[in-house]
């Protein structure tokens, strides 16, 4: 893939193009934004870049350098990831090893450091050290869709590029034309995916629209009355942290496209627009006051889950919240 081929990051990528075409290449870069949206795909392009034999602002993917960052078996392309909950400090010290050496074949040497909000404090410090006095021809890649938890001393030695999440129709022209599919079924991905691709296209192959329906039913259905029955529910939210989050932020959309059309009346301002019938049920039941009370709960639920609070204590009580 080279950066032609990266699809909605226009101003990012002409920056990056800007800075080969100069010759001034940052040695440290910090790539931010939401998770799914195309910063790990842009480092890859650009550390091939960099080495691209073909010597242009873009790679060629076919040269013996472009075809080894493909197969990811460049020697001077590393990756640093995290080792379970943490990236700890011995991958930061075997980062700084190498880069006491020259690049074995390529211009620079390439770190990319994934998810670089999860290094430990130790690990952070060491970093630190490498950014404070970087040694000659090696560059480093952050990304993170945290970067408010990286030290302020990292963030202030990166240059750092946003990366927003892509408008709903850019989107779903995106997802008409890589996988063929209709102009309402593209619209709804986009819609909930939150301007991620990789999210639009996991979802695509997934379960996620029957998933998506159960969960506005659960609601216009009112959430079932009897107690014992708000509970059994439950077992529609998941079991994992990610599934949860996932089926919370469905609820959410649920009460919120409710309310947009219990003051509006437009069907094409909800986000779920394909289960219109639902939504103007649950519009009719609830007044705003206890949709909006829905919404902040719900939200309520998402941070505390978010934050590693136990899932299904969390649930039972926004269960007995909702109205």
């Amino acid at each position: 893939m080279s950066f032609q081929d990266i699809f909605g990051h226009e101003r990012q990528i002409e920056q990056l193009q800007s800075s080969l075409a100069q010759g001034r290449i940052p040695h440290a870069f910090l790539f931010y934004g939401l998770e799914g949206i195309g910063k790990r795909t842009t480092a890859r392009t650009l550390a091939k870049t960099i080495n691209c034999l073909a010597n242009k602002h873009d790679s060629c993917d076919v040269c013996s350098s472009c075809v080894k960052a493909d197969h990811n078996n460049h020697l001077d392309i590393m990756a640093v990831e995290a080792d379970g909950q943490f990236i700890k400090i011995e991958a930061i010290r075997n980062l700084q090893e190498r880069m006491k050496f020259k690049p074995w074949e390529g211009k620079k040497r390439v770190c990319i450091i994934d998810n670089a909000e999860k290094m430990n404090d130790v690990a952070a410090n060491a970093l630190l050290k490498i950014l404070e006095e970087p040694p000659a021809a090696n560059i480093i890649i952050l990304i993170s869709a945290l970067p408010f938890q990286l030290p302020a001393t990292i963030l202030s030695r990166c240059q750092q590029i946003r990366f927003n999440p892509l408008p709903e129709e850019k989107m779903a022209r995106f997802l008409q034309r890589r996988l063929s599919l209709d102009v309402p079924a593209s619209r709804l991905l986009a819609s909930s995916a939150g301007g991620s691709i990789a999210r639009a296209l996991e979802m695509h192959s997934s379960s996620y629209l029957d998933m998506r329906k159960e969960i506005i039913e659960l609601a216009a259905a009112g959430l079932m009355h009897d107690p014992l029955l708000r509970l059994s529910g439950l077992n529609r939210f998941g079991q994992t942290r990610e599934e949860v989050m996932e089926r919370l932020v469905i609820l959410r959309t649920c009460y919120r496209d409710a309310m947009v059309y219990r003051e509006t009346g437009a069907v094409g301002a909800l986000i779920n627009q394909d289960q219109g019938d639902m939504i103007k049920t649950l519009s009719d039941r609830l007044p705003l006051a206890d949709l909006i009370s829905n919404i902040k709960a719900i939200g309520r639920a998402f941070s505390a889950v978010e934050q590693n609070a136990d899932k299904t204590l969390t649930l039972e009580v926004m269960m007995f919240k909702l109205r």
